[in-house]
């Protein structure tokens, strides 16, 4: 049984997080699916307000998606195939040998992962493609790059959970354990933004809402102004986040 407490810092700001946070490019998507020949059922956990599962839903008989936020889900699409679950990724219920598919995105850093990748292989059938990603700090270019750094280590870094390490590794330290591994592909999401939207997607940061709740105010506001005096030229600019990840097949 999982032993690492739930941690839900999402819910209480999921209509910031739906509207603010970035989607994935369609390379990934194709990546994934080139490498996953069995197309019955797929779980994507961790689903948040089902970015990621309402892309690939459509191409099995059936999917799953999960959730330990309730407000999360009550944001995802509905469609015909896919059904919704609140659930911890570690203890699903699911019956076994079930899915071919199963995905992970911008979430297992928070799991208790090792009983993650058990109940992984338990439900998934022999075969099993496990792809998992995430993606990096919030890129333009030149000098507006060292004022995000600057907020994101100095001003909200000591606000981040401890989990957090695993996205600044880029997943290197996560030991997935796979029974064979494939090439998830170079990708990188490109979203144009512009001071709003960007004051949106900062503010979607978990350790900005632990910021706010013990300092009772958004530290996000100031320093859009200050980087106001340096976003110069078009209103908006391409925003690019690099992605990382691991895929392969699960071992029985």
């Amino acid at each position: 049984m999982p032993v690492k407490p739930i941690r839900d810092l999402f819910s209480g700001h999921s209509d910031v997080y739906e509207k603010y946070r970035p989607d994935y490019p369609p390379s990934l998507y194709q990546a994934i699916l080139q490498y996953t020949p069995g197309r019955g059922k797929y779980w994507d956990c961790a689903t948040g307000n089902g970015q990621v599962a309402r892309v690939l839903a459509g191409h099995f008989k059936q999917a799953c998606a999960t959730d330990i936020s309730k407000n999360q889900l009550e944001k995802a699409p509905v469609m015909a195939n896919l059904t919704y679950k609140v659930s911890r990724a570690e203890d699903t219920g699911f019956e076994a040998n079930t899915f071919d598919l199963i995905t992970v995105a911008q979430a297992i850093h928070w799991f208790d992962i090792t009983a993650f990748l058990e109940e992984a292989r338990r439900v998934g059938r022999a075969g099993c493609t496990l792809a998992v990603w995430g993606y990096g700090q919030v890129r333009f270019g030149g000098v507006l790059d060292d004022h995000i750094e600057h907020f994101y280590r100095e001003v909200v870094g000591p606000y981040w959970a401890g989990e957090r390490a695993h996205i600044d590794s880029a997943y290197a330290d996560i030991d997935f354990n796979l029974n064979e591994e494939a090439d998830l592909g170079n990708h990188r999401i490109e979203k144009a933004m512009n001071l709003e939207s960007l004051r949106g997607y900062l503010t979607s940061w978990s350790s900005v809402q632990n910021y706010i709740r013990k300092q009772r105010h958004n530290p996000v506001d100031p320093f859009i102004e200050t980087l106001g005096r340096h976003w110069k030229g078009e209103a908006e600019k391409i925003a690019v986040f690099p992605l990382f990840g691991k895929m392969g097949r699960l071992g029985k």
